[in-house]
């Protein structure tokens, strides 16, 4: 009887897998970050100053994506996702700070956990979504003012992503994809001296991607 049940188990549930389809992305786009705050220790001393972030989506490494999504129904799916965002602060910001590096340009790094909708209809090549998703933040933390220079990769805090797009599919296997995607992480970094950092980041992103299904 219970070898009779497990069979049952197993059964629907190699259906429903094989009934599933998996996508695996890859995006890139440009993406900006609007203006925060920075405060912290370092040594003796404190900080507290407004920041002006560039995006420097196009400079090496760029601004990138990797997300691998399982949809259990035409409708509804789930996956995870590498969001390599990055930010740096502006010339004038680090003038008036007394920083020499501030940034988070080897990826803010937000590894996430994702759902999505989908509005899907047979015989239409394309399909509008909707997502979101929470995770972690894990930047490399570049960090120079005086003689602290912090320089590695940190887990810092929480993120949330959140996208809006449509897929167009090629043929069976190809599709490409067009989005706006937001981030929010909250990030409280560790420096070389004891001190530490905090600063919230937002980011804006157009993403263009392609996917194959399988």
């Amino acid at each position: 009887m219970k070898s009779s049940v497990l069979g049952a188990v197993l059964a629907i549930g190699m259906a429903n897998l094989a009934q599933a389809e998996f996508q695996l992305s890859l995006y890139s786009g440009l993406q900006s970050a609007p203006d925060g705050n920075v405060d912290g220790t370092t040594g003796d001393d404190t900080f507290d100053f407004d920041v002006e972030w560039n995006g420097n989506s196009t400079e090496v490494p760029p601004y990138f994506g990797f997300r691998l999504t399982w949809w259990q129904s035409e409708r509804l799916g789930y996956g995870i996702e590498l969001n390599h965002a990055k930010v740096a602060a502006s010339d004038s910001t680090l003038r008036n700070s007394g920083f020499s590096d501030l940034e988070f340009t080897d990826g803010l790094n937000l590894l996430t956990v994702n759902g999505f909708h989908r509005w899907s209809q047979e015989n239409r090549r394309w399909d509008p979504y909707i997502g979101g998703g929470v995770g972690l933040a894990i930047p490399r933390v570049d960090v120079e003012i005086g003689a602290n220079d912090t320089f590695d990769y940190q887990i810092t805090g929480p993120a949330v992503v959140f996208m809006a797009g449509a897929t167009y599919e090629l043929d069976e296997s190809w599709s490409v994809f067009g989005e706006y995607k937001g981030s929010y992480s909250s990030n409280t970094a560790d420096l070389e001296d004891g001190g530490e950092l905090e600063t919230d980041v937002i980011t804006n992103a157009v993403n263009v991607g392609l996917t194959f299904n399988f």
